[in-house]
């Protein structure tokens, strides 16, 4: 059952404030202490958290664990500076001393010089309905989560004897949120997150290869049907034991086919973190005074999106209060928009984009990415393959690093093969791509017409959160290949 922003409200002020003897007044009052000395905004955030994981090793539990963790967190902020406090306890007493400690650090501070506001918030008007409000597990029992695991477990070990080891995790996560601000902004979110992961190992010819896969998203533990573990055993044992046979690859500059789904995270590093507005604010991205100008070939478009049914990435409402949407950044090979959250916005006189994310009461909402990808093109990826006399295919990705000034990146993959005469033949191991993320994006020759997307965490300043990445198989030409042989 999808619920309105209305009910969403309505469940996060009983979870959150009536359970804790608050009321909308004390919040507003609480916004107007924050404004007492004067400043541009301020806001509180309220969250309780569930969550229930456990993982799988050798066919027995290794570990389980539960836990539940709330809290509020209080922020004013004038002009680029901002005073932050929260607490682990969500009670009248707390919000007066979370507001009179931000109060007294943004005191210390430039000042505005006004004099406090009083605040009356209002309900968030727009509705979204990018996931369900049901909980997490969709009813499923202990018993029941341990079957799942061990159901996977007997699946890998079926493919091949060959897979000596498997470990399988699962996570099941529930949070409530509620956000006031001084711009009157009221908005309650009930976020169900699932994440169920594969890992393996496999032994032969004297050699060892791991491989991994990941499954999940805003949805309940239920909707794990056949197909969808099928999935995740294939493409963890295919990565595994392909990789048994792999050969060193081939280093130079060369082109390079991708894969679609996670392969997208290299356009979430190189790129995603360049496009997002406080790095702009900043003055520290790669794409910094390029607004309008040819960042990519032509037929590229990036989108992040937040309200992709069920994704990872999705949100109803940000951790400020702002609706997830849908924003274009790059369109045809052109930088049309950045992602923004509220201060971001302000500042660069830009509009709010609904990017405001944190990992957790305990920290400070910023520029977020949530569920960022390359759009279709027209091609066939057997075409795009086929298209390729000599190159590599690298068909998944197991990490990299990028630095955001540059843009210059550096990413490894996990399953690669060579391309020889249009085919895809040996299995490669070694393989990492190197390369400056706007240049890149300018050597993207074909598209495909096969989008999906993968699942992971994208870390920023020490936080955490969860978002999806994506794209179709592509073509990218003068890409240098570092390798494991010449």
């Amino acid at each position: 059952m999808l619920l309105t922003a209305i009910d969403r409200l309505a469940h996060a002020q009983d979870q959150l404030l009536a359970a804790n003897d608050l009321d909308i007044n004390q919040l507003e009052n609480g916004l107007a202490s924050l404004w007492a000395r004067g400043g541009d905004y301020g806001d509180l955030y309220f969250e309780m958290t569930t969550r229930d994981t456990w993982s799988l090793e050798r066919g027995k539990v290794a570990r389980a664990a539960f836990s539940i963790s709330q809290g509020i967190g209080a922020r004013a902020v004038t002009g680029d500076n901002t005073a932050f406090a929260y607490s682990s306890d969500i009670s009248p007493k707390a919000l007066g001393a979370v507001t009179a400690a931000a109060r007294a650090m943004q005191s210390q501070g430039q000042n505005s010089g006004e004099t406090g506001r009083g605040v009356a918030i209002k309900p968030v008007g727009q509705d979204s309905k990018a996931y369900s409000t049901m909980e997490a597990a969709g009813g499923m029992d202990t018993i029941q989560k341990v079957a799942l695991l061990r159901k996977l477990d007997d699946m890998a070990r079926a493919v091949d004897p060959r897979i000596t080891e498997v470990n399988a995790q699962l996570a099941v996560e529930d949070s409530t949120i509620l956000v006031s601000a001084t711009d009157a902004t009221l908005a309650g979110d009930v976020r169900p997150q699932v994440r169920l992961n594969l890992s393996v190992v496999a032994e032969g010819n004297a050699r060892r290869a791991s491989g991994s896969a990941g499954g999940g998203g805003r949805f309940t533990l239920d909707e794990f049907d056949q197909q969808s573990l099928e999935k995740l055993v294939r493409k963890a044992t295919s990565v595994a034991l392909t990789n048994l046979q792999a050969i060193p690859s081939p280093a130079g500059e060369m082109t390079v086919v991708l894969g679609n789904g996670f392969p997208g995270v290299l356009l979430h590093e190189a790129v995603g973190h360049g496009l997002e507005g406080d790095f702009h604010r900043k003055r520290e991205s790669v794409f910094n005074g390029m607004m309008g100008e040819r960042v990519a070939a032509p037929g590229v478009t990036v989108v992040d999106d937040a309200t992709v049914p069920g994704a990872r990435g999705s949100l109803n409402v940000d951790d400020e209060g702002v609706m997830g949407q849908r924003t274009v950044l790059i369109e045809d090979g052109r930088l049309v928009g950045l992602m923004q959250d509220k201060i971001s916005a302000r500042i660069m006189n830009d509009r709010m984009t609904g990017n405001g994310r944190r990992q957790s009461y305990s920290d400070l909402p910023m520029t977020r990415m949530t569920n960022t990808f390359l759009e279709n093109g027209p091609y066939d990826p057997q075409e795009i393959i086929a298209s390729v006399r000599n190159g590599i295919y690298a068909v998944e990705f197991s990490g990299g690093t990028v630095d955001i000034t540059s843009g210059q990146f550096n990413f490894s993959a996990e399953q690669a093969f060579l391309i020889e005469d249009g085919k895809v033949t040996a299995p490669i191991e070694g393989a990492t791509l190197i390369g400056v993320g706007n240049e890149a994006l300018k050597h993207i020759s074909m598209i495909g017409n096969d989008l999906e997307m993968g699942i992971g965490f994208c870390g920023k300043n020490g936080q955490t959160v969860p978002v999806c990445v994506g794209q179709p198989t592509i073509r990218m030409d003068q890409v240098v290949v570092g390798g494991g042989g010449a």
